[in-house]
């Protein structure tokens, strides 16, 4: 029966969408007035000959300006004017045309001197339609101002609607829970609006109000619209979306006329869910100044309505999107409007596999490839970037001939999306050592500190996006927060690149490759310092960092003196992490030097492969892989 009611209702909404094309029929007129003026002017041009009685064989006429009119009129034997068209013969015979300008004293001079002059005033169709084509434009003006007026109050900004829909998307949706993987919590938080939806009789009889908005809200890719239409999809109800930026227009009502639309069509097919997606569009804060924009106001006035004015049991649930919850309204988020606000966070660890689990579903994944490592591998992307990083996967299987993801598609991809594609870039030789062993330095520092940060996963010196190489590291899980030490380790191996530069090619041979390394490193002091309170000389004071455009970063809650001191305690901690990765590179460098050499031989060494050069032992997993140990230990002695 509901599927029968909104079927009615979109045959009804295309019938006067195909009765309203009256501004079509104005964009013909105007296109028709276009044309019958140009082929006035050409059909004026085409009766010269015409008039001068020439065929094909006529001799070209003579083309006069006004002031040849004026200086060779003794010449002139006969003239024949139509509008601001002249033509004739001279006394010599010579045929002539002109654009003269209507005056009776230059005919009579021209008479004179005995020329034969004739005034054509017949007026062709042409010369009629210019006449009444603007007049009946003008009537039918008048006529459709009048039809929207007869249709009732904002009849003519529903007509105007009409012309420019609303992007309704209408109907049930397939989209279930089973679909949304990654966003448990969130789940649980809106299963009583699914149970509302399928059973709103047991709310009633305790007394409760289901929340009339659920307000979704997050980073962009988190799966917001998604999870809108599954609820839609496990409560089985209709489902309306549209876009916040449909609401505006240059017209001015006709946001209004949109809000008012959308919803009465909501309110003949409730209980159904109404998707608003970004908000943010039309549901800003308003402002009180006398600038603002009072049409973007007013639609805004119209949706604070609808959710919750004089009509409260509506039966439709609204349901909102945006990554911008500081611009919206408070009047839109107070209760009995957006009476429940979801933040949707970024997935952790468990929430990443089991939505890359979904999406490796939908390819072709072969068995060598490990999600639990692209997951780890992968902290602070969003669904859609992991949907984005198998799809990337996938074309480059089939740019390398392959009917199924590899692991080394599903690296690839990662990480293109993480440092941008693959340069193919000439670097000199020395460029290139050097290359080497600043990854060498990251590398090697890295395992020294293994028991407290996170394991390396792999080295490269493969040119990507801006940079010439890199170390990866794979967390074992989602931390939350970091140890002094974690903090100090970490710094550690972010200047031990700077540091093997030294060590190895001296300090007047270091380069700007490490200049990435330097900000991370400078950035997280900062914060350690400033607002996480781990620096003794600062204190637990919180001292917060001012972004100001056009101008540099201040400090804010501190002192000229204390900000001093904060520079001096960052310049500090840096020095002392330069200088304790100095020392660990000095002190094994044959070690790095032999890290460096391998990087050079083979471009890209996996976590593993890092472990055995620099401790000297090969791991658990890379011996149990191989053929008998026997054989191996009399190969190896060989």
């Amino acid at each position: 029966m509901e599927n029968q009611n909104l079927k009615k209702q979109t045959k009804k909404n295309n019938f006067f969408r195909r009765g309203g094309d009256s501004g079509n029929i104005f964009l013909i007129i105007f296109a028709l007035l276009f044309v019958i003026m140009i082929g006035r002017s050409f059909m004026g041009g085409a009766n010269v000959p015409q008039m001068l009685g020439g065929g094909t064989n006529a001799q070209q006429p003579v083309e006069l300006s006004f002031s040849d009119v004026l200086r060779r009129a003794p010449d002139i034997k006969t003239m024949e004017i139509r509008g601001n068209d002249a033509a004739g013969t001279l006394t010599d015979g010579t045929p002539y045309t002109a654009t003269i300008t209507y005056d009776p004293e230059l005919l009579s001079k021209i008479a004179e001197n005995g020329a034969v002059i004739s005034i054509d005033t017949s007026k062709t169709w042409v010369d009629y339609l210019g006449t009444w084509v603007p007049i009946l434009m003008g009537l039918f003006f008048i006529w459709w101002i009048f039809r929207g007026f007869k249709m009732g109050a904002g009849g003519i900004s529903r007509s105007l609607t009409q012309q420019n829909p609303t992007k309704i998307t209408t109907g049930k949706t397939k989209t279930t829970f089973k679909d949304v993987a990654g966003i448990d919590s969130e789940k649980q938080e809106l299963m009583e609006i699914v149970d509302f939806l399928k059973d709103s009789k047991k709310f009633r009889d305790v007394g409760a109000r289901v929340p009339r908005g659920v307000l979704l809200s997050g980073e962009p890719g988190t799966g917001k619209t998604l999870l809108a239409r599954a609820i839609a999809g496990e409560a089985n109800v209709p489902f309306f979306a549209a876009s916040g930026s449909d609401f505006s227009g240059i017209i001015v009502g006709l946001g209004v006329a949109k809000i008012k639309e959308i919803f009465d069509l909501a309110k003949r097919n409730a209980p159904c869910i109404l998707f608003i997606d970004e908000i943010d569009a039309i549901g800003q804060r308003r402002s009180t100044h006398s600038y603002n924009d009072q049409d973007r106001e007013q639609t805004l006035n119209q949706l604070l309505i609808e959710m919750d004015g004089f009509a409260n049991d509506t039966g439709i649930i609204v349901i909102g999107a945006t990554n911008r919850v500081d611009m919206l309204d408070p009047a839109l988020l107070r209760p009995g409007r957006f009476d429940r606000q979801v933040y949707i966070e970024l997935p952790d660890l468990s929430g990443r596999r089991e939505i890359l689990d979904l999406y490796a579903k939908k390819v072709k994944v072969s068995s060598d490839v490990n999600l639990q490592d692209l997951a780890r591998g992968t902290t602070g992307f969003s669904g859609a970037d992991l949907e984005n990083l198998l799809n990337e996967a996938a074309l480059h299987a089939v740019r390398n001939g392959r009917k199924e993801i590899s692991q080394v598609d599903v690296e690839e991809a990662r990480d293109k999306i993480l440092m941008g594609p693959r340069k193919v870039r000439k670097m000199r030789p020395e460029d290139i050592k050097l290359t080497a062993y600043h990854e060498a330095g990251h590398a090697f520092v890295s395992i020294m500190y293994a028991d407290i940060t996170d394991p390396i996963h792999k080295a490269t010196i493969i040119p990507r996006g801006r940079a010439l190489g890199m170390v990866q590291h794979l967390p074992i899980d989602d931390k939350v927060s970091m140890t002094i030490a974690e903090v100090r380790a970490n710094l550690s191996i972010a200047l031990a690149g700077r540091s093997a530069e030294e060590v190895f090619f001296g300090s007047d041979k270091i380069t700007t490759g490490a200049e990435s390394d330097i900000a991370m490193a400078t950035r997280l002091a900062r914060y350690s310092i400033t607002t996480a309170g781990l620096s003794p000389k600062i204190g637990l004071a919180a001292i917060n960092q001012v972004n100001s455009f056009g101008t540099r970063s201040a400090l804010e809650n501190a002192s000229e003196k204390t900000a001093q001191m904060v520079d001096e305690e960052v310049r500090a901690w840096l020095d002392a992490a330069h200088e304790d990765a100095t020392k660990m590179l000095s002190k094994n460098k044959e070690t790095v030097r032999k890290l460096a050499e391998e990087l050079l031989a083979r471009e890209t060494l996996t976590g593993s492969e890092i472990k055995e050069i620099v401790l000297g032992k090969k791991s658990a997993k890379k011996s149990a892989a191989k053929a008998p140990a026997k054989k191996v230990k009399k190969d190896a002695g060989k």
